[in-house]
Formats: structure tokens, sequence, C-alpha cells
């Protein structure tokens, strides 16, 4: 992902533009009270359970990831995840797929694979679920010069998106939502180099030119970044742009559950989300917006694209406020 600049933002997309960026704190925190099972605005409230975000499984899907080391395509530990990832949705889903394609990144023609997955396979309605498992294979970022070659973990950046996705996938299996739920863990997000566009999300454009489902669907939620323990969700232009009113019936729950989602604009985020809205997919992003660019105030929050980005960064209210937002909005809404 790249935080783009206000002049830059239309990307050669149909929207205009206009909104600054500006980062101010969030409060931290939980609210534990649980979220009524409201529909899309102007239909009925529907009162039912929703199952709830195991938050200390997903911390350990975040573990398991990062034990397997750097995940940059080409890598050892980039094989092991693919398989660690295709795996654990063999356990859960109707059904799942690897969806291979090769492309060169600075004269290297790398192997890129996304994988899917889809629950309740029977129903046409359906929601798209997105995240990237690559890492960035350096550390450019870095404010140590001989650290800007080495790959970095990736605890948040890469295995939080997934493990928040992993879990879901896990309540889709037990509790069958109410609309059809496809997941991609898209490849190759984050191999270019700083504001070299072109070699960001790779994955997400190919599924998005080569959508992979049977179905299009309503929706499209990509999340990333979602782990860090002080995290700022604001909305995000091209968010805005594409699905103001997901945007609106997220962050509504999103709310009830962590302080952090902020009903105020960041400027454009070049991400996954992109490559989905530029074909016509309404699409919205979750993430931490001040940890790109490294512009947080706080200093623990600078380690976007270094070394830094380890688990002790996550925790597990923060996953599980993304989590249970993601939960409440797929079964307690009117599809």
């Amino acid at each position: 992902m790249y935080l783009l600049p206000i002049a830059a933002a239309t990307l050669s997309l149909t929207f205009l533009v206009g909104c600054t960026a500006h980062f101010p704190r969030p409060a931290g925190g939980v609210n534990d009270t649980a979220v009524p099972a409201s529909s899309n605005a102007g239909r009925h409230t529907q009162w039912q359970p929703i199952p709830q975000f195991d938050a200390a499984h997903a911390y350990r899907l975040i573990e398991q990831q990062v034990a397997l080391g750097p995940r940059a395509p080409g890598s050892p530990g980039h094989d092991s995840c693919r398989l660690f990832i295709r795996e654990y949705l063999q356990r859960y889903a109707d059904t799942v797929f690897e969806q291979t394609f090769t492309h060169v990144v600075y004269g290297r023609q790398l192997r890129l694979t996304n994988v899917g997955a889809s629950f309740r396979s029977d129903l046409p309605h359906r929601v798209l679920l997105c995240a990237h498992w690559d890492t960035r294979p350096y550390a450019d970022e870095d404010p140590e010069p001989t650290n800007r070659t080495k790959p970095i973990l990736g605890a948040n950046d890469g295995a939080s998106g997934v493990a928040v996705l992993l879990e879901l996938a896990r309540i889709f299996a037990h509790y069958p939502p109410p609309v059809g739920v496809d997941i991609l863990l898209v490849d190759g997000e984050d191999m270019g180099h700083a504001s070299d566009l072109d070699n960001f999300c790779l994955g997400s454009r190919y599924a998005a030119r080569n959508y992979p489902f049977a179905a299009h669907p309503l929706w499209v939620v990509v999340v990333d970044l979602v782990g860090d323990r002080e995290a700022w969700f604001p909305w995000e232009e091209y968010s805005w742009q594409s699905a103001p009113e997901l945007l609106r019936r997220l962050w509504s729950i999103g709310k009830e559950y962590y302080s952090g989602f902020r009903e105020e604009f960041v400027a454009p985020i070049f991400d996954d989300h992109v490559s989905f809205i530029q074909r016509g997919f309404r699409s919205v992003l979750i993430i931490d917006a001040e940890l790109v660019g490294n512009r947080s105030p706080t200093p623990r929050r600078r380690y976007w694209h270094t070394l830094r980005d380890t688990p002790e960064n996550i925790s597990q209210a923060t996953l599980r406020a993304v989590g249970q937002t993601l939960a409440t909005w797929i079964y307690g809404s009117s599809w």
C-alpha cells in the first residue's frame, strides 16, 4: 500500500478527490457492548445471534505466519505460507483454489499465487473479503541503512489481515452466513519501490482482471494493517468515492467495538481495493492509515516497511474489533 498526495489521487479513476490528509489521535479501547444485528439503511432490524470473533485464535494465526519467516515472493517462507493458508482454508470452506500467474518485477520473473475460498456457494448474493498475504522483500523505511535490503516479517503488514479473514473462515464454517462469502488472499501486494505503483497490488490487479469466483460480489472489503494496539481507521478517500454507503455501515458498527474507527477522511491510499474499483467493483479499505508512510507521532508506531513489524505491536483487542465488525455486518444485514 502507498499513501498518495491529493494531486495524484485520480490514478485514472473517474472520481474527484478533494479531502486533505490529517492525523488526529484516536482514543484506545474496545467496547464490549453487543451491537444489534441491524440491517442496511431503510430496512428492518433483525435481532439474531452474532457469532463472536476469537481474537486469541487470530493472534495465534499471526504468530504462525511470522514463524515461517519473511513471506516475500520467491522465498522459502512464501511457499510455506501458501501451503499453510491453503490447508487451513480447506478445513472450512466449500471450495478452495489457487490462482497462479507470473509477473516480471525489476527483471526477475516471479510466480505469484492468489488463494481463494468460498462459503455458501449456493447463494447468488455474495461479498468478497480480501487481504494480501505476501510481505515486503526489503525494509526500505528502516532507520538503520544496513537493514534496508532485508525482508520484513510483516506481523501487521500482511499477517494481520490474513489472520482476521482466516478466523472469519472458521466462523463461516460453524455458522453459515446469510450471504455468500468469498475470501481472496492476494499475492504480490508489496513488491514496488517507493512511488513505483506499477509493482504494487499485483495479485489484486490480476484477480480483478480475471475474476476467479463464479459471481461478482455486491461489495468488496479489503483489510490491511489491522492489528496495531493503537490503530486508527479513518475513511479512506477512494473507498468513499466507490462505496460511501458501505463505508458508513461498517464504521457505524465498528465504532461500537473500537473508538479508533473514525468518521473522518484521510488522503487516498493505493492498496488492493483500487484494483477492484478500477474494474467497477464497489470496494472499501479498512486500514490503519497513520502507519502508511510512518506518519505517526508515536515513535513505536513508525515501523511500516521496517524490521520492527513484529507481533509485539499487535493487540488482540484491535483484531477483535475489526473481525467482529465484519462478522456483525455479514450476519446482521438484510441481504
